[in-house]
């Protein structure tokens, strides 16, 4: 941390809010912590304080903190159209849906050229469904600030999801043309074009981009998905981390994660062979991501584990707390040092990483206990003429056979059934997927198993939704997204910290704090015996 020259005299109120701020906006959160609140104890109804602790809660992951405190400072200051932004976000965090809605809404009858406000609003309505308004949400922010590349971003994959590929295109490359090495714009664009036909197009994109970032396992993976060439036989850790590590920050994608059905299928399937819901199993969740399957499983476990490579995402499965156990890690390696370890094992949207399945399921036959289950999801390869067994497709996850997933599994003495199902929409159209629960069978009884059972089910679209408890979305009838897994930008980020402080709480006393060269750990004064001076309003001191 950088050293400052302390200062002699007494802080203001203003002069310890400007600091605050700054700490805040520098990364210095527990520092600003101290001095909103050793604020707040001097004047309790402190708006600016308030407000800034409440979105630095936020930051913190206190999100109903956040949100008490942000909704306290509005009704002692409610035309502040960044404090409504700023509101939006932290509902958005709490899934509180159409009170983000109206947040944002208020932010810009406030203030119309609220151009961070436009996009929030946009990408909600576009989880909501509400296409043609999310639209003109995007294209309304377009016209207030051209240059706004998150806008073009979140507009290109609206597009993509009604696909209308050459519009999408041109917001790719209107990114790309304010920020060449954007990452998920460029992966986007080479979608699109695969999408269109254009595979040349795409490929090269990809080599340039690769050439220009030769360590980027994004840009790899994305030449080996559209070009077919060195393709990998499952996707490497560090694109795995690279990808779940922005998907878990972003807002946009936990809507449509649930909208996902792959937890509830994995679910419905596991409810189906009876086991019982005494929390007496250990029970595993393989790529357990930001812990979506974690409340549909906890009545079944005695001890609930999630594994998953991104920590990002660990951090949002912690927050449910339906785990007892968190590990990074990847989840084949873990799978073997668990030998007959669970009586369950689910994997809901990870195997499609994963080409080559081999490895992966005689780990996790070799970690189930006898009579266990291992249930899992993957997309479904079909109408592959040369019979392969699994395909990498250009949007970066690759296809399974029914036949090489029987195979696999009663080679590893796994009895099966499988049922087709739709996980999700993509682009607008059904993404075909296989729910599969295997049962670990008795050593004399492996020799007699069948090859596969359930090959003609289909299971029915609302398979699962009673099994949903409402932390995940149960009471909210939102639309299965069409972009699913476009990992938009994370809407959140643009939170508002400092342009809205009222002058009347800050101006007049900064004339002491122009020279401010404070060591930033002297920003614990109040907890840790600063001096208080006088508490009269309009002239207070810390």
């Amino acid at each position: 941390m950088e050293a400052f020259e302390p200062l002699s005299e007494t802080l203001t109120i203003g002069a310890a809010m400007s600091i605050g701020i700054e700490c805040q906006k520098h990364g210095h959160v527990d520092q600003a912590e101290d001095i909103y609140r050793a604020i707040l104890e001097q004047v309790p109804d402190h708006a600016d304080a308030m407000h800034y602790l409440g979105v630095l809660s936020h930051q913190k992951g206190r999100h109903a903190e956040a949100l008490a405190l942000i909704e306290q400072s509005l009704a002692l200051a409610p035309t502040q159209a960044d404090w409504y932004s700023n509101l939006g976000i932290v509902l958005k965090a709490r899934t509180k849906v159409d009170d983000a809605v109206a947040a944002f809404s208020r932010a810009i009858a406030l203030d119309p050229a609220h151009v961070n406000a436009h996009n929030n609003l946009g990408v909600l309505l576009r989880a909501q469904g509400r296409i043609a308004e999310a639209e003109a949400a995007y294209r309304r922010a377009i016209e207030l600030d051209p240059e706004h590349q998150d806008v073009h971003h979140n507009l290109g994959i609206l597009l993509y999801g009604q696909r209308r590929m050459p519009e999408a295109v041109a917001s790719f490359c209107k990114v790309i043309t304010l920020d060449p090495n954007h990452a998920q714009a460029l992966r986007l664009l080479c979608m699109a074009h695969c999408v269109l036909g254009e595979f040349d197009k795409a490929v090269a994109i990809c080599e340039r981009w690769v050439r220009e970032q030769p360590g980027d396992p994004l840009a790899r993976h994305t030449l080996a998905a559209c070009s077919g060439r060195d393709v990998p036989s499952r996707a490497s850790d560090a694109y795995i981390e690279t990808v779940f590590d922005s998907f878990a920050a972003s807002f946009d994608a936990k809507l449509t994660l649930l909208m996902y059905r792959a937890p509830q299928l994995v679910a419905t399937l596991l409810a189906e062979s009876g086991i019982d819901r005494s929390r007496t199993h250990e029970v595993l969740d393989i790529g357990c991501g930001t812990g979506l399957c974690g409340p549909l499983l906890r009545d079944y476990a005695a001890r609930l584990v999630g594994v998953d490579l991104s920590m990002k995402m660990l951090d949002q499965a912690r927050e449910r707390g339906a785990y007892d156990e968190l590990v990074k890690g990847e989840l084949t390696a873990y799978l073997r040092s668990c030998r007959e370890a669970f009586d369950v094992i689910v994997s809901a949207d990870t195997l499609v990483y994963f080409g080559a399945l081999e490895d992966v399921i005689t780990a996790a036959a070799g970690a189930l206990r006898p009579g266990g289950y291992l249930v899992f999801t993957v997309e479904e390869l079909v109408g592959a003429g040369d019979g392969a067994d699994y395909c990498l497709r250009p949007h970066g996850r690759y296809n399974h056979s029914r036949a090489y997933i029987e195979r696999l599994l009663t080679d590893a003495g796994l009895r099966t059934v499988i049922a087709n199902a739709e996980l999700r929409l993509e682009a607008g159209a059904p993404v075909d997927g296989l729910v599969v629960r295997a049962e670990k069978c008795a050593a004399a009884d492996a020799a007699t198993l069948p090859g596969h059972a359930g090959a003609d089910r289909q299971l029915p679209r609302d398979a699962g939704a009673d099994l949903l408890p409402t932390d995940v979305g149960a009471d909210r009838q939102l639309p299965r997204d069409v972009g699913a897994d476009l990992l938009p930008t994370d809407v959140g980020a643009d939170l508002q910290v400092g342009p809205s402080m009222r002058p009347t709480d800050v101006g007049a006393d900064l004339s002491a704090s122009a020279s401010l060269r404070r060591d930033l750990a002297e920003a614990r004064f109040a907890r840790e015996g600063g001096q208080v001076g006088p508490s009269r309003v309009g002239d207070q001191h810390v």
